[in-house]
Order: C-alpha cells, then structure tokens, then sequence
C-alpha cells in the first residue's frame, strides 16, 4: 500500500474500484505529468450514495452537511480514478485544481462549503501536495440527479 492509502486507512477509509462511466468517457486520462478525472459522482459500491438538491429550506433537500459528505465520496472516487492510471497514489506529486458541481435549491449559496469535504479529504490524504486551485459552481442539476460532483487535476511523478 502506499502512503496516502495508510493515510487514508487511518481515517477509516479505502481506494474504492473505480466508479464505471455513466456514458462515453473514461474515468481518467493522463496526459504528461498531468491526469485529469472526469466528475466523479458520490458512487458507492455502483450506486450513488444520494440524489436531489442540496439546500437549507424545504422538505426533500440533501443538506449541506450529506452533501459535504458525498463531496468526500467523490474526492475518494477521483484518487480510485488517479490510481488506475498511475497505479502508485505516491506518484501524486501535487493535486492542482479541483472542480465541484453543487446541485442547488434555487435559495442555497454555500457551494464552497459542500465542496471542502472534498478539498479536506484530498488534504488529509496527500498532506502538503494536497494543496489546490479550485472553483464551487451551483447547477441546476445533475447526472442521475446527483447532489453534487466533482473532478481533479492532478500532476505525477513521471
């Protein structure tokens, strides 16, 4: 195992298999020093963990604090994407960007508050090089009703 899985076993967690794609693309490409994931959905075990808008004020709304959670899946599924181009998580020398997509009741604006479940996760795991440029974007909806999505840039080791 590398370090960033002891790292993220010591938080009770694992390298899922990688999620399967919804349509036509791969879950990662490497291009150079770079491997860009596609968005990763809070998949678990081919399913997705939860669907809908994320909000604050109606009956039928994921909350911020499920869909931070489910941000923190979808980090975890973009290291399972990461991990099956270049085998060895150590490689990561940096994780660049990241990208998170909030499903959002018309009314909620704390997208940067769900996507730091992913950004804390990505820190916990890879410590300083897990350090990163990144954007919360509200959207109206989507894929399979997904609350939230999110995809990462990461540079590693050649």
């Amino acid at each position: 195992m590398s370090a960033v899985e002891d790292r993220l076993a010591e938080l009770g967690l694992s390298v899922p298999e990688v999620a399967a794609p919804v349509a036509v693309y791969v879950p990662a490409v490497q291009d150079g020093s770079r491997v860009f994931t596609s968005g990763q959905l809070p998949m678990v075990s081919g399913a997705l963990a939860d669907t809908g808008k994320v909000g604050t004020a109606g009956e039928g709304l994921v909350s911020p604090e499920r869909a931070k959670e489910l941000a923190q899946i979808c980090a975890l599924n973009a290291i399972a994407a990461v991990k099956s181009v270049v085998g060895d998580l150590d490689k990561v020398e940096r994780v660049v960007k990241v990208v998170g997509f909030v499903a959002s009741d018309p009314s909620f604006t704390g997208q940067p508050g769900v996507i730091n479940g992913a950004s804390e996760l990505l820190g916990q795991a890879f410590g300083d090089r897990g350090v990163h440029a990144r954007s919360a974007v509200g959207v109206t909806v989507l894929p399979l009703d997904a609350p939230v999505e999110v995809e990462v840039i990461f540079h590693v080791a050649d």
